[in-house]
């Protein structure tokens, strides 16, 4: 299994850490129904945020046998979101069939929808709060990584960008992988990682070589094949690992991929406030700091080449993302009716026109093939635009 870290004195050292300082901001814990059961997750706003101003969504997914309170604290992010002015959204994964503790999302044969479920509780975010829909990224540590990639692959319509630590992509999502604009990643990981291991074998998991799945996005990216490779200060001489970093630049709609080659680094989140018994956790660099920086490059309508305009007079919302049968647009503005309803396909092709007669509209996919569509509504000179993702 994807074990994290060491839980024991994890918890111990979590109780440390609650026990201590305060933020001046809002921890909120929720849930809401989705595919039969309650899923629940927790929520940073920072005290600088303000509803007036649209900011970024950070997702920051646990690994196998962890949850979203110790995530929380592990690859922690809220010092960076009180000044970058950020939310950081925790989704709590499902209990495994044999109840050993919280599963992360996606994990082989678990028979739960993860992609629908982040999807729906963006669009529960996006009621609450004011998200920029263009900066919504994911990182993860170990499994919480495996389904950040996931989301890069098959949710990407939503996901300007993604990080993973400790994490890779199992052999089918890898061949299955459905991207369909370039998309910036930053990998971190361990060459002597013994539960992912870097060369993708001889771990607990069987996965990808790491080498491989860099080039594969740098190869998607149209990025330069050839990186420019920078060797971090070894700031911390007793952590018994150095950092190799790989930046390969230029990619399409200015995507680019980095790696971060912790060479001698276990199973791990670089600079996290406790240790691993997983390996050597690195002290040269501060993962969620690099992360970030990463992230807080890019846009969606950059990247997909669609700038979406939406009026503050008008609100609407489309689900389930991804779909299968169809999906519903549920329109709260004046003059719902007088919209008109278009679909096109990644080539820009026109595949669907509808009017809309009433605030919540049904549309069947009927014979569209799998992949990414752009949703529009129109209602004169005004335009709104969302992606849909049909699987």
């Amino acid at each position: 299994m994807l074990r994290s870290y060491a839980f024991r004195s994890l918890l111990a050292a979590f109780g440390l850490l609650l026990s201590g300082g305060l933020f001046a901001q809002t921890t909120v814990i929720d849930s809401f129904m989705y595919g039969g059961v309650y899923r629940n997750y927790r929520l940073y706003v920072p005290a600088v945020y303000h509803s007036t101003k649209a900011v970024p969504l950070v997702f920051n997914l646990h690994g196998l046998g962890s949850n979203a309170l110790q995530q929380e604290y592990y690859g922690d992010f809220r010092p960076i979101a009180d000044t970058a002015d950020f939310i950081i959204a925790l989704p709590n994964g499902t209990v495994g069939p044999s109840g050993q503790g919280w599963n992360n999302f996606g994990t082989p044969g678990s028979g739960v929808d993860d992609l629908g479920f982040i999807s729906a509780l963006i669009d529960t975010l996006e009621k609450k709060y004011s998200i920029d829909p263009n900066r919504i990224f994911s990182t993860g540590m170990s499994n919480g990584g495996f389904m950040s990639y996931d989301l890069a692959c098959f949710l990407d319509g939503r996901i300007a960008a993604i990080a993973s630590v400790s994490g890779s992509m199992i052999a089918s999502h890898y061949a299955a992988c459905n991207a369909t604009h370039p998309t910036p990643v930053m990998e971190i990981h361990g060459t002597t990682d013994p539960v992912v291991s870097y060369p993708g074998n001889g771990g607990i998991v069987a996965s990808i070589h790491i080498d491989t799945l860099v080039h594969h996005w740098v190869v998607y990216d149209h990025a330069t094949v050839t990186p420019v490779v920078t060797q971090l200060p070894n700031t911390n001489t007793t952590d018994g690992c150095t950092v190799e970093h790989q930046v390969y630049s230029n990619g399409r709609q200015g995507s680019s991929v980095e790696l971060y080659k912790v060479i001698g680094g276990g199973h791990a989140w670089p600079d996290a406030p406790v240790n691993t018994s997983n390996g050597n956790t690195n002290r040269d660099f501060n993962a969620s700091w690099e992360i970030w920086r990463f992230f807080s490059q890019y846009h969606l309508n950059v990247l997909t080449g669609i700038s979406e305009i939406t009026p503050e007079a008008s609100s609407w919302t489309l689900f389930p993302n991804p779909a299968n049968e169809g999906f519903e647009i549920r329109v709260t503005s004046p003059g719902s009716i007088n919209w008109v309803l278009r679909v096109y396909n990644a080539l820009g092709q026109e595949v669907r026109t509808q009017q809309l007669t009433d605030e919540n509209t049904y549309v069947s996919r009927n014979s569209l093939p799998a992949g990414m569509y752009t949703v529009q509504l129109s209602k004169g000179s005004e335009n709104q635009v969302k992606k849909v993702v049909f699987y």
